[in-house]
């Protein structure tokens, strides 16, 4: 039996820290203590756990020399005031922010692809890579390691609950808004997103990117140890609530055949494979779900070692909660 560990989970009340402490119950996860914890505004509320409710506590006045595993599933500005803090206590962070993704002594991890690199983390703090990353290179690992990949092509499709609760219930009021005849009502988007599709995440950069298209070049590269390889990602924001879709072409450094690749992925941990004309979406497979689910596998047309993949995945739950829980478990 499992040894228990005093946990913290920074950002509780949140729709990441929600799914983490459901996921951390659903998995069993070894937990003497658990001290959920949150801004001074959330502090004082309860949370639910394991048909027990517990008092959130403020952050800030938390001593995180209680506990062993701390999960940070908050703003970059908390993070950046708090996981030092924490660390030095001798807490092994678990970060989802980007706040340390991007320093060369943090260890940005998907445990499906680069487990070893959370070994011993120099600092305490190991990183959450972005949830569009993370799916993407769970699906790309198997075939990375078999015949190589010098580039990736990516369009994402992005669930506005990638914006936490501010995106739902944006996406939620615009439709009823729409429905009644009024005109959408902005706030957090800088168009309607109700029945729209926005080509911007995040901030544009000089080059004309978005930081959200140059987090998943950075952070590929990180991951799968290899600056070589290219990343053009072009990430868009679409009206769905839970659930990023992708779609992803590659060139391989070596010719693989659509069956070659769908038989490697078919073994590949973490990932649900739809053959033939049979593919996954965000609402029907993608919501609510663990795996990463890859389908539409077939050979690009126009590249003799092209290969296209559509993955989808639940963004809360594997692109952010439960790739922080599966980070611990290495522990």
């Amino acid at each position: 039996m499992k040894k228990p560990v005093n946990v913290a989970v920074v950002g509780a009340t949140g729709v990441v820290g929600t799914a983490l402490l459901d996921i951390l119950a659903k998995r069993q996860f070894p937990i003497g203590t658990l001290y959920p914890l949150a801004s001074h505004r959330s502090a004082g509320s309860t949370i639910s756990f394991k048909d027990q409710k517990i008092v959130v506590e403020d952050v800030a006045q938390f001593d995180f020399a209680k506990v062993d595993i701390a999960w940070f599933v908050t703003r970059r500005s908390v993070a950046a005031d708090h996981v030092p803090l924490a660390a030095a206590k001798g807490a092994i962070v678990i970060d989802n922010s980007s706040q340390f993704r991007y320093e060369n002594d943090v260890p940005l991890v998907v445990p499906e692809v680069n487990p070893q690199a959370a070994k011993q983390p120099p600092r305490n703090i190991i990183a959450n890579p972005n949830c569009s990353t993370i799916q993407m290179v769970v699906a790309l690992k198997p075939i990375y390691d078999a015949v190589g990949i010098e580039r990736i092509n990516v369009a994402t499709y992005q669930a506005v609950s990638g914006n936490g609760r501010t995106g739902v219930d944006e996406l939620s009021r615009q439709v009823d808004e729409i429905a009644h005849g009024k005109k959408p009502s902005l706030e957090l988007y800088p168009t309607p997103i109700a029945f729209n599709v926005v080509p911007h995440i995040d901030v544009f950069q000089e080059n004309g990117y978005t930081r959200e298209e140059m987090k998943m070049l950075w952070e590929t590269r990180k991951i799968f140890n290899d600056d070589n390889i290219k990343v053009n990602a072009t990430t868009v924001r679409v009206p769905v609530m839970y659930g990023h879709s992708e779609a992803v072409h590659i060139e391989t450094r070596d010719k693989i055949t659509p069956q070659q690749a769908i038989e490697l992925l078919r073994n590949a941990p973490g990932v649900k494979v739809f053959a033939g004309n049979d593919y996954p979406t965000a609402v029907t497979h993608g919501a609510g779900a663990d795996p990463v689910f890859v389908g539409r596998i077939r050979e690009d047309i126009s590249h003799p070692r092209g290969l296209n993949l559509w993955v989808v995945a639940d963004n809360v739950r594997k692109g952010a909660a439960l790739n922080a829980v599966q980070i611990a478990e290495l522990f």
